[in-house]
């Protein structure tokens, strides 16, 4: 796959809807539950973190789920990738770059969004290819006010920010004509997700996604 091959499938994911959920699993037997409560409100692209013994798995019992498009979080290393690929991701997220990552992502054909958080971030991962990325950590980082302003002087980069956004601050970055949509946590809270409280999730998915650009 060649970045620019991963960026036009990044943008499909990155426009199936206004936010796209960043999930961190400790249990993978709810997984299932959880993706179709998102689904049925309206968020069908899934980021699973790898940040826990039970995230594979959960990438596993989300990948059967219909209508879902399940990927991998904090890809860090091309191990990451591989194993990410075997549960079944169909794109990858990482938080930031390396060559080594970039290459195993292409190499497996799994589509990433690369991690920036400076313009030179963006302008090295431009050069190669890439005109889709990821902003993060968003908030820490300046905010949609930082983001607009990269895109000033590199237009043609687009963006999932992510990192710090929650209600409250998503429409400061949905407004920016070089966002796509928005990585966030709060469709999905820790505790709804203990409870198994999957109609709440799907509000908090509905209220999400009716969100507009």
């Amino acid at each position: 796959m060649t970045p620019q091959d991963a960026s036009i499938a990044s943008r499909k994911i990155c426009d199936l809807a206004p936010v796209v959920p960043v999930l961190v699993i400790d249990d993978a037997a709810s997984a299932a539950d959880l993706a179709r409560a998102l689904v049925a409100g309206g968020l069908p692209a899934l980021e699973v973190t790898l940040r826990t013994p039970a995230a594979l798995d959960a990438i596993r019992e989300m990948a059967q789920v219909p209508g879902g498009f399940v990927g991998a979080g904090t890809l860090l290393t091309p191990k990451d990738v591989e194993a990410a690929k075997a549960a079944g991701a169909t794109f990858g997220v990482s938080p930031g770059v390396t060559d080594a990552l970039l290459d195993a992502c292409e190499a497996n054909d799994l589509p990433l969004l690369p991690g920036t958080s400076t313009p030179s971030d963006v302008m090295k991962l431009l050069d190669r290819g890439y005109t889709v990325m990821k902003f993060f950590p968003a908030e820490a980082n300046g905010g949609a006010p930082a983001l607009k302003a990269i895109g000033a002087p590199i237009p043609q980069v687009k963006f999932c920010p992510t990192g710090g956004i929650s209600m409250k601050n998503v429409n400061d970055y949905l407004a920016l004509s070089n966002v796509l949509c928005c990585g966030g946590s709060w469709v999905a809270p820790a505790d709804k997700v203990k409870a198994g409280d999957w109609a709440g999730i799907e509000a908090l998915a509905r209220e999400a996604a009716a969100l507009r650009k």
